[in-house]
């Protein structure tokens, strides 16, 4: 595993691999996982987090765990190999990446009753092994086409994590880092992301690992810094894209979109077609996320920054209508309004 994998097979293919995200930048230490508990511990606990990684992981993860009931009769392995599917499923529900890789390796597990286990267990890891290629694939091709939107010198504004830690390549700021290996020149604003701050934490170590110019901002500075005429686009990821081009992301995402639209600045959001759920006709039918109140009032203090008993609510993400959406970056291309006429031409 390289410095910034973040999630890969063991040698022997008995364990998922990943950078413990929530140690980050003070601490690079790595995770071996093969039960199931631990997974799903992973996946909630934000050990390994982003769309698409978390995608990879669950078909890495279903693959491990299934070479452990590889002896039952076929019927009782399915059974099982659906429990756990189901169980890690529940981990994260807004993130549509999860489901669709579960789904793609229980097709792999029908589809094969004949074959026998052992083959299937196989057929499991070369399933998630491609689940792993073509997300590096099409993140390259969206870093590409995220490029043609940036000019020599631009100011760009990013909201959480959108980076390798997240992805395979990146996303969101992937172009960024792809600009910069080709001797561009960037300014980037990255907005700390409360209350997980992984704009402090992950996006500045990415962005500083790659070579390009970043600032954190508290969240709450954004407006100031774009009245100030320095940000001339916004990046931002994506977890679940409707039908009609409203999209859930990091929780303060929308608040980013309402700004830049105040100030005529243009809002894309980049991410793999898989983000895209056409099953979804709008923002209203994505579920989102409810976590603990301990992330706001206690977890990165040294004493409690709320008095005991203080309710709290911490949604882990918000909905961007997709009036202020400029564009949505695929690996097929930019995909601009009207959003869903558009996204069924392109995606069927």
């Amino acid at each position: 595993m390289t410095q910034l994998e973040n999630v890969c097979l063991s040698q022997d293919r008995k364990q998922v691999i990943i950078i413990d995200q929530t140690q980050l930048p003070n601490r690079l230490e790595y995770l071996y996982l093969d039960k199931l508990e631990d997974c799903y511990q992973a996946i909630k606990k934000l050990q390994i987090r982003g769309a698409p990684a978390i995608g990879i992981f669950a078909g890495y993860s279903m693959y491990v765990l299934a070479q452990q009931y590889v002896g039952l009769p076929y019927e009782q392995f399915r059974a099982e190999f659906i429990r756990q599917k189901e169980y890690l499923n529940s981990s994260r529900p807004t993130a549509v990446n999860l489901n669709w890789a579960l789904e793609r390796v229980l097709k792999v597990v029908e589809d094969n009753r004949e074959a026998g286990n052992e083959k299937i267990v196989e057929l499991l890891g070369r399933e998630a092994e491609k689940i792993h290629e073509e997300d590096k694939e099409m993140c390259l091709k969206i870093c590409e086409y995220g490029l043609t939107l940036l000019h020599d010198g631009d100011g760009v504004l990013t909201h959480c994590n959108t980076g390798p830690l997240a992805t395979s390549r990146g996303t969101a700021i992937g172009p960024l880092l792809l600009g910069a290996q080709r001797g561009m020149n960037f300014h980037v604003f990255a907005d700390e992301t409360r209350p997980l701050l992984q704009g402090a934490r992950l996006t500045t170590f990415e962005l500083m690992n790659g070579g390009v110019d970043v600032t954190l901002i508290c969240d709450n500075m954004a407006s100031l810094v774009m009245k100030n005429g320095w940000v001339d686009i916004c990046l931002v990821g994506c977890d679940r894209i409707a039908a009609n081009g409203d999209f859930a992301n990091k929780i303060g995402t929308s608040g980013v979109a309402i700004l830049a639209k105040h100030y005529g600045i243009p809002v894309y959001s980049l991410g793999p077609s898989s983000t895209i759920d056409l099953n979804c006709p709008d923002g209203d039918h994505i579920k989102i996320e409810m976590r603990e109140p301990s992330e706001v009032a206690e977890m990165w203090y040294k004493e409690r920054m709320a008095p005991e008993g203080c309710k709290c609510y911490n949604p882990s993400f918000d909905v961007t209508d997709h009036s202020l959406v400029s564009g949505f970056v695929t690996e097929k291309g930019i995909v601009y309004p009207p959003f869903e006429e558009n996204f069924r031409k392109l995606f069927g």
